[in-house]
């Protein structure tokens, strides 16, 4: 059953055309990605739909009832509420009969009034446990530490906290009001990977409906189960609006099919009209002049197939050069880290050095593909730039194969000059680069007209980083070291690097938070975890990325029912006590009390363990506080164990 319905649906800004005649309906229960190039007019779309602005036609329609929740990309002004009270506001229903109950609870007091308030009471309170009253705190607490927000978080007024936080903030409050719909634009731009596995787990098990813009293509293969794609503006013709079912990956395999249909649907038509039309030129003054005409106005009556035309889109093409020998990559005893003073260093200490962790012996062979993976500030990118020479490892040694070239993608694209212009940056990569060849390839990153004449300082982070790979196509390497190349580009851009990393016959070093990339290239994953104070591991799984996610769900679920059957094992310790004389229901009394305090105290372990990842992860590059938060951890780990041992002494 549709509980929104668009009907010939168009906006328009001026005499610009958005979109126009746009139908479509919205079940309970979709789950919609909403998809297509930079400018086509999704978000756009989405404010339509969340009633955040009017269309210019069409009529939309929402079955009585129904509310709807939108997330904006950006953040919005904020209030005096810190973040627990805009949580809390998030019930206002339930929080009126919270106040209802404080209000009976004084009339209790007054004699008078006391016998009636009473038999409010019950009703009141029964409405308030039924509605969750009883566990808003518990589900504050959860969507707060999975959307990365701290305990000290909870008192800060929302004016104090960055735009990023304001969104997550924004983000959590509507998945705490639970609306029919949640309209949601770039959800996961301000999360890390965990807050982002986190969303995904929530929105599989929400039974709600909900229409997502994203660029993050994992994520909306894990959480949706629809696709709209937003056609380009190509032509004069506005955007449109075609579906498709499954998630991301299936649609970029129906699409393909379906462009492919269209274009040979069209081809046989334009046969037809040329074979009538020859007919016709050939016959139209002849004798067979009535069968020309006849077939004159039934071709001036069919209805013409447009020819299928793909938005512009960047076209990118890695070639390896020279062969490389089969060994491109071997450390041994590698340290990682850089030199400089820590934050408690002595001011005397002038050989002070900041150690990151240490990598277990490492070998890459030609064409193999390793996705370094971890969180923020463990050193990712400080390994890439000791791989390639220019930062020195601490200790041990780094080993490049023969005839392997070295290929460099930054993160921050800090190898790019920002008073060059893009046509002066990109002749920089070779000495031998012709002006118009130059023109030429930056046509094929989109780069036309003047804008080969714009300052690469005044770009933004995609057109930087569509520079930086357009250099990159020029060196001929076959080793390429690659830091979060997918930021800041659009999904198309995005598909058509993983498609020309997956035709290239070098080898590769990733460093990525973009799990499709990594999922579609690393035969190999290279992870790294915090394990305690100062101590970051590096781990090795020779697999792809779908493989090492099923080996870790497998252990935690090895983990889990390890823990449950010593919970089992300690509740029958306690069941088998004998519990005649009275000493002895005292000894059983005394043993159940201490078993629930045990399991408590674990429960709480574990979340503190959970928070105190959460808060390592926030705190980035910040030394201080990451040492002093992994102390802290490694203390939590300490007393975890302890009481699981205890609970298995109990009894």
């Amino acid at each position: 059953m549709s509980i929104i319905t668009g009907t010939a649906i168009g906006k328009s800004f001026g005499a610009f055309d958005v979109f126009t005649e746009l139908n479509f309906s919205i079940a309970r229960g979709d789950k919609i990605a909403l998809v297509g190039p930079n400018g086509c007019g999704k978000t756009t779309l989405l404010k339509v739909i969340a009633g955040e602005d009017e269309p210019s036609a069409g009529a939309l329609n929402l079955a009585r009832g129904t509310t709807v929740g939108y997330l904006a990309q950006t953040a919005e002004e904020s209030n005096e509420h810190t973040v627990w009270q805009e949580m809390v506001s998030a019930f206002s229903a339930v929080n009126a009969l919270a106040a209802q109950m404080r209000q009976l609870e004084q009339d209790m007091l007054d004699p008078a009034r006391s016998e009636q308030a009473l038999e409010k009471y019950g009703a009141v309170e029964h409405q308030f446990e039924m509605q969750g009253g009883y566990e808003i705190d518990t589900r504050i607490r959860r969507v707060l530490g999975g959307l990365n927000f701290s305990d000290e978080d909870h008192e800060r007024p929302l004016s104090h906290l960055s735009g990023g936080q304001r969104v997550r903030a924004a983000l959590a409050k509507l998945l705490l009001l639970s609306p029919d719909v949640l309209m949601l634009d770039e959800p996961t731009n301000h999360l890390d990977t965990g807050g982002v596995e986190w969303l995904e787990a929530y929105l599989q098990d929400w039974d709600g409906t909900l229409v997502v813009v994203s660029h993050d293509r994992y994520f909306l293969d894990e959480v949706c189960d629809r696709v709209w794609e937003m056609g380009g503006n190509i032509g004069g013709r506005p955007n449109r609006l075609e579906t498709y079912r499954g998630g991301y990956t299936d649609y970029a395999m129906q699409r393909a099919e379906r462009r492919e249909r269209q274009l040979k649907e069209y081809e046989q038509q334009q046969e037809v009209i040329g074979k009538e039309s020859e007919y016709i030129r050939r016959n139209i003054a002849g004798q067979n002049v009535l069968q020309a005409k006849g077939r004159l106005k039934r071709l001036n009556r069919m209805e013409r197939l447009e020819k299928p035309i793909e938005a512009r889109a960047m076209s990118l093409r890695l070639n390896s050069g020279q062969r490389s020998g089969n060994i491109v990559l071997e450390t041994h005893n590698l340290l990682i880290g850089y030199a400089g003073a820590r934050d408690d260093a002595s001011d005397d200490d002038a050989d002070a050095q900041t150690t990151l962790f240490r990598c277990p012996n490492l070998q890459l062979l030609r064409t193999e593909r390793a996705a370094l993976i971890g969180p923020n500030g463990t050193g990712k990118t400080t390994f890439l730039k000791t791989i390639c020479g220019t930062l020195d490892a601490l200790e041990g040694s780094v080993r490049i194969g023969a005839n392997v070239q070295i290929g460099y993608f930054a993160q921050a694209h800090e190898g790019l000059n920002l008073e060059h212009t893009v046509l002066e940056e990109l002749m920089s990569a070779r000495d031998d680069m012709l002006v118009s060849q130059a023109r030429n390839m930056l046509g094929r990153f989109l780069f036309s007209g003047d804008d080969a004449f714009k300052k690469v300082g005044m770009l933004s982070g995609g057109e930087r980083g569509r520079v930086a790979l357009a250099k990159l196509t020029l060196q001929g390497a076959n080793f390429l070291l690659l830091d979060e190349p997918t930021n800041h580009l659009d999904i198309p851009s995005q598909e058509i690097l993983t498609e020309a990393l997956n035709n290239f016959d070098g080898t590769l070093l990733l460093v990525s938070h973009d799990r499709y990339l990594i999922a579609a290239l690393a035969t190999q994953i290279w992870s790294l975890e915090r394990t305690g104070r100062d101590q970051t591991r590096m781990s090795l799984f020779r697999g792809t990325y779908d493989a090492w996610i099923e080996e870790k769900l497998e252990a935690a679920r090895v983990k889990e029912k390890q823990q449950k059957e010593q919970l089992q094992k300690a509740r029958a310790q306690v069941r088998s006590q004998d519990p005649g004389a009275g000493a002895a229901r005292k000894v059983e009394r005394e043993m159940q009390n201490r078993l629930a305090q045990t399991e408590q105290r674990i429960a709480a372990l574990e979340d503190k363990l959970n928070e105190l990842n959460q808060q390592i992860q926030q705190a980035g590059g910040d030394y201080a506080q990451v040492r002093d938060l992994s102390l802290e951890y490694q203390q939590t780990e300490h007393a975890l164990a302890e009481a699981w041992t205890e609970l298995e002494k109990i009894g």
